[in-house]
């Protein structure tokens, strides 16, 4: 700070800058001190004397000629035990006034002083800012240690240039910005919440805001002259919160100390990524090697948000996905039920029913309880998402997730070796299981180390339909979810599964070990019923009902033999694979609806044809009877023509011989 009109006040302000929420000390108060002589016992050290006036309740101050003269322009009355400010005659032309450490509840009796530059009131019990209108030269006010709870009555100090009102009870920061001029402000230890409303303040250099409650921060960027902002120990634990820092263009020092954002190990490489002009952050200055591992981290961070953005997008997109795969599966049941499903009512679902994957115009989805979390920048993005999708293929770690009838589909891709083999669990949802049994040849060739399925919304819906898992290389494990199956409805249905896949050794269903005690129980119900299926039919009967892959399996476990050594093929594996698969076991087999449709086509075909076939059989052998019968008929008559001709003919026997020859010589 400069000289204000001959007062030295480089000290005080360099006590505000160093100690920016103690009292500003009052300038050149040692000088005062040694220039003033005691004027009487009330006043020790100083010249001045304390009378009473008209006024009771106020003290009349006077000072002797010599003192007017030496110390003109300034007066001090610290630690007088004032309650009260006294009546000051005759020191009209006073520039300095100083009042630290009283008990005065009250700014009075000082309007008079027209040409006070400076005024200090530091550490009293001032409850309001008041009688100060009259002082439009004032430029220092320090205010600190008092009871204020409103900043207040300054409108004519419009030439203020250091308002200190520290150790106050002020809650919010209004009323100051009329305050063009003023170059310091200092709230420290009040009980602000929030920093703004600072328009207006153009030439504020240093503003001391620590030892409040603030959680954010606005306004600040647009404080043009801002150098020097003290915001340690309050309650900002965000970049967020004041990210309006990073705006301003003129601030090189900031305290953030004592706040929980100062605890973030990103902490300092953020505020230097976004206030590169920064000379000091915490009182420590800056150096460019700090700067340079800022700009490292600040890349590294940017890197690693457009990742999380990617990867938030992709989630987005999936969870859309399977939403949309999900209203498909249920307009197809309905369509196949006649009606709404059953199923639907109260079932407690994983996925996201239908009504929470509703989508508005734009394609993004709207999840009640999601959408006020997600990223703005997330949201714009979704904003062009259009999810057309009707099917999805994941893999998330040692697991294959298939959604929708299309994800099988993706069985046909050139899957590389190594992602294949890390594939143990294969996932089924919203996709029939008639659909799935059509690929479980191409399932256990693409991935042979999958031991474990699982079926979801798959209508399963009967026992029979589990006899198709029985040409799969092997399975361990068997995961069927109540939901979309109502076979598990049935009592004995895990009995069933362990029966017909007994050749597997399972073990866990629906993460329930297998014991062996339920394997023998499984054989005890089911094993009379086998025995039936395969031995009351005649082979050819069998061999009918089976598919080909089925009928070569079968004629294997009849003739209980495989190919010599050394010239097995992939299908002697599969048939050596099956040995623990016994004949009658063997016999239970699943047609889907489609093959089954696809057999009564063609039995319609065959039977067509056989139809076709005998009537015209019988069309050529009823003509080939009604010739016989003609011929019966002109017979005789022909055999008298015949026979007559014939005895004509060789009546002159030289004639016949002449004629026969002149026929020879014609064909010839």
């Amino acid at each position: 700070m400069t000289d204000l009109c001959g007062l030295e006040l480089k000290s005080g302000a360099n006590s505000l800058s160093a100690f920016g929420d103690s009292s500003i000390q009052t300038p050149t108060k040692s000088r005062i001190r040694q220039g003033c002589h005691s004027a009487g016992p009330n006043v020790s050290g100083d010249h001045v004397y304390l009378g009473s006036s008209s006024m009771p309740a106020f003290p009349v101050l006077h000072r002797s000629n010599e003192e007017k003269i030496l110390y003109s322009d300034r007066l001090t009355l610290e630690r007088q035990k004032l309650t009260v400010c006294p009546v000051i005659d005759g020191e009209e032309h006073l520039r300095l006034l100083n009042f630290q450490h009283n008990f005065i509840t009250r700014i009075q009796n000082i309007s008079n002083l027209q040409s006070l530059i400076f005024l200090d009131l530091y550490d009293n019990q001032i409850e309001e800012i008041s009688g100060l209108s009259t002082l439009r030269s004032l430029r220092v006010l320090l205010l600190g240690k008092n009871r204020i709870k409103k900043i207040s009555n300054l409108d004519n100090l419009k030439s203020l240039d250091v308002l200190d009102l520290h150790g106050n009870q002020i809650s919010k920061i209004e009323n100051v910005s009329h305050l063009c001029d003023l170059r310091v402000l200092n709230l420290a230890r009040n009980f602000l919440n929030d920093v703004d409303d600072l328009n207006g303040l153009s030439s504020l250099t240093e503003l001391n805001l620590r030892h409040n409650q603030i959680t954010s921060v606005r306004d600040v960027d647009n404080l043009p002259c801002l150098q020097r902002l003290f915001l340690s120990y309050n309650n900002i634990s965000c970049f967020e919160d004041i990210l309006c820092l990073a705006d301003s263009s003129s601030l090189s020092d900031i305290t953030l100390d004592g706040n929980p954002i100062a605890q973030e190990s990103w902490y300092k490489h953020t505020i230097l990524q976004h206030m590169m002009q920064l000379r000091q952050l915490d009182m420590k200055r800056i150096t460019e090697e700090e700067r340079r591992m800022a700009s490292i981290v600040a890349r590294k961070e940017e890197e690693k948000k457009r990742e999380s953005h990617k990867q938030t997008l992709i989630k987005e997109k999936k969870r859309l996905t399977i939403c949309n795969v999900a209203r498909k599966w249920d307009m197809q049941q309905n369509r196949v039920a006649g009606g709404p499903s059953s199923s639907q009512d109260g079932k407690d679902s994983d996925l996201p029913s239908q009504e929470g994957c509703q989508m508005n115009g734009s394609g993004t989805s709207v999840y009640p309880e999601e959408t006020g979390s997600l990223d703005p920048v997330i949201t714009t993005a979704l904003q062009g998402l259009a999810v057309i999708e009707n099917h999805l293929v994941e893999v998330d770690g040692d697991t294959l997730f298939l959604y929708g009838s299309g994800a099988l589909e993706s069985l046909d891709r050139n899957w590389s070796v190594q992602t294949a083999g890390l594939v143990t669990t294969v996932s089924f949802t919203f996709i029939e299981f008639d659909e799935i049994v059509q690929v479980l040849p191409k399932l256990k060739i693409k991935f042979p180390n999958s031991l474990h399925l699982k079926f979801k919304e798959t209508n399963l819906v009967m026992l029979q339909q589990f006899n198709a898992l029985a040409q799969l290389r092997r399975i361990d494990q068997l995961t069927i979810d109540p939901q979309g199956n109502p076979v598990v409805n049935f009592t004995l249905w895990k009995y069933y599964v362990l029966f017909r896949l007994s050749h597997f050794s399972m073990q866990k269903i629906n993460g329930t070990e297998v014991t062996q005690n339920d394997m023998i129980m499984a054989e005890r119900l089911f094993g009379i019923l086998a025995h039936v299926a395969s031995s009351e039919l005649p082979q050819y009967r069998l061999l009918s009902l089976l598919g080909e892959v089925r009928k070569k399996q079968f004629r294997y476990l009849l003739e209980g033999k495989g190919k010599k050594s050394g010239s097995v093929s992939e299908e002697g594996n599969d048939s050596k694979r099956l040995c623990g698969e016994n004949t009658n076991r063997a016999t239970l087999n699943y047609t889907t609806r489609d093959f089954y449709t696809e057999k009564l086509e063609e039995i319609k075909e065959k039977k067509k044809f056989c139809k076709t076939y005998i009537q015209d059989l019988v069309k050529e052998a009823a003509e080939i009877n009604m010739k016989n019968e003609s011929l019966q008929k002109l017979w005789p008559q022909l055999f008298i023509e015949l026979v007559r001709d014939a005895v004509i003919e060789i009546r002159n026997k030289n004639s016949y011989m002449k004629l026969c020859l002149q026929r020879i010589t014609d064909t010839k």
